[in-house]
């Protein structure tokens, strides 16, 4: 796998020279611009076109949302194709959700551990959606709904061009089958419940008075029986499949 071009954009200084030297440590990435405002990272982004855009919302003069609406409608069409991975401390619905409708790829918070972040720019370059399990119950709440419209960050004019729908494909027949054929255990249930909340291990395990070493085989036993390599990835698959409501 070759190098990914990242773009950041954020308006603190320390925590967008600490992001870049802390993503600069891995191989497979590759900081080729820093922005401190929405504009600059508009000009940045279209001079270098990166893999991913790594973008926040709480920017100074165009917010996060209204960046990521400019790269993913640009006629442009090599500026469009550019990854957008929203990373904010922002994880209210309206956020969460306008974030999508204007066509972010991934949607991250802050408070994310440099491994994950690193497996959420690779997700996003290779062209799926990484969604932090914190919010992924907004999304997935969102497309369970009949007509689901997002409405987007212009929210004072509601017209069918400020709107867009975000589809998520449901769990496919062959995974609803694992499920059922390899069902969950009740600890097991309450396990996946709190990864769902977006608890750590600790937390699970002061939750349920259990030790983190019993936590860790139990999220074993579900990235087992959900066949899915991950904690975000098993939230999701709980979420789509109505294991957890």
């Amino acid at each position: 796998m070759g190098e990914i071009s990242v773009v950041l954009v954020e308006d603190h200084d320390l925590s967008r020279i600490g992001l870049s030297a802390a993503l600069q440590q891995h191989q497979q990435i590759k900081v080729i611009g820093e922005a401190a405002n929405g504009l600059q990272g508009l000009s940045l982004i279209s001079q270098l076109k990166p893999d991913v855009a790594l973008v926040d919302i709480g920017l100074p003069d165009i917010d996060g949302i209204e960046l990521t609406q400019k790269i993913k409608r640009d006629e442009d069409s090599s500026l469009s194709e550019v990854k957008v991975l929203i990373l904010t401390m922002h994880k209210t619905e309206d956020s969460v959700l306008a974030a999508f409708a204007a066509g972010a790829d991934s949607y991250a918070l802050k408070d994310i551990d440099l491994k994950s972040l690193v497996q959420a720019i690779q997700t996003t370059n290779e062209g799926n959606a990484w969604i932090d399990p914190t919010i992924a119950r907004i999304v997935l709440q969102q497309a369970r709904q009949s007509e689901p419209i997002l409405t987007t960050h212009s929210l004072d004019q509601d017209t069918s061009e400020n709107r867009q729908r975000i589809e998520i494909e449901s769990l496919d027949a062959d995974a609803q089958q694992i499920i059922e054929t390899y069902p969950l255990t009740e600890r097991e249930m309450d396990v996946l419940a709190l990864i769902v909340a977006g608890c750590n291990n600790a937390q699970i395990a002061e939750k349920l008075y259990i030790t983190v070493g019993t936590v860790k085989t139990h999220v074993r036993n579900i990235l087992n029986k959900l066949c899915v390599d991950d904690r975000t990835q098993a939230a999701v698959r709980a979420l789509r499949s109505g294991l957890i409501e």
